[in-house]
């Protein structure tokens, strides 16, 4: 079972915390949390983008010229693909991108993606994020503190104070343990996580 510190919010240690080995010491599966970050990417496309092909094009109902005798090349219609104006071949139309990955998939992904962070000595625990007040200096102090730039912030629920406060500092997010996905785990080089939200990953994901 491994054994991470607890720091406080001033950056000192102050206790260690285990994890369980069935979520922070598992193989790591590089394959499966590609599949992960595949579908998180593709689940967030729009798929709106529409462009015209050559039947749906306004104009170009006559032949522009005749078949033979003019030389120049035969022509159908001005709104084929080759015209300036005309359609487009094999167009994008609207479609759904989004595909869904079986649990035991997503759940192997995400503690691939916990075991990486704790193997690479970026999971940092800290005692609590407690704000009086709303302020992005305070939340940026506490980051240099625990010498987390790039950081996710994991929080317990309600802790409005510190989501606010670190909304306006550029690559940092805050997110729930029911919200966390391995797209954002590793993309952010620290994964910075409160003691309780520790123990809420571990009773949810065990």
């Amino acid at each position: 079972m491994a054994s991470v510190k607890v720091l406080n919010m001033s950056g000192s240690e102050v206790g260690t915390i285990d994890l369980k080995d069935e979520i922070f010491a598992v193989e790591v599966n590089e394959h499966v949390m590609h599949q992960a970050v595949v579908q998180y990417l593709a689940n967030k496309r729009q798929g709106t983008k529409s462009t015209k092909t050559r039947s749906e094009v306004r104009g170009g109902g006559r032949k522009p010229w005749r078949q033979k005798g003019t030389g120049r090349a035969r022509q159908g219609s001005i709104r084929a693909p080759q015209w300036t104006g005309g359609g487009v071949v094999f167009a994008p139309k609207p479609r759904d991108f989004s595909f869904k990955l079986n649990k035991k998939v997503k759940r192997l992904a995400l503690k691939s993606a916990l075991t990486t962070k704790v193997n690479e000595n970026k999971f940092v625990v800290v005692e609590e994020l407690k704000l009086d007040e709303i302020k992005t200096k305070n939340m940026k102090n506490i980051l240099n503190n625990i010498k987390a730039e790039k950081a996710l912030i994991v929080l317990e629920d309600d802790n409005r104070n510190a989501v606010l406060s670190a909304r306006n500092i550029p690559d940092v997010k805050t997110a729930a343990v029911n919200t966390i996905n391995v797209y954002d785990i590793l993309k952010y080089d620290s994964f910075v996580v409160t003691k309780s939200a520790v123990e809420k990953i571990q009773e949810v994901y065990a």
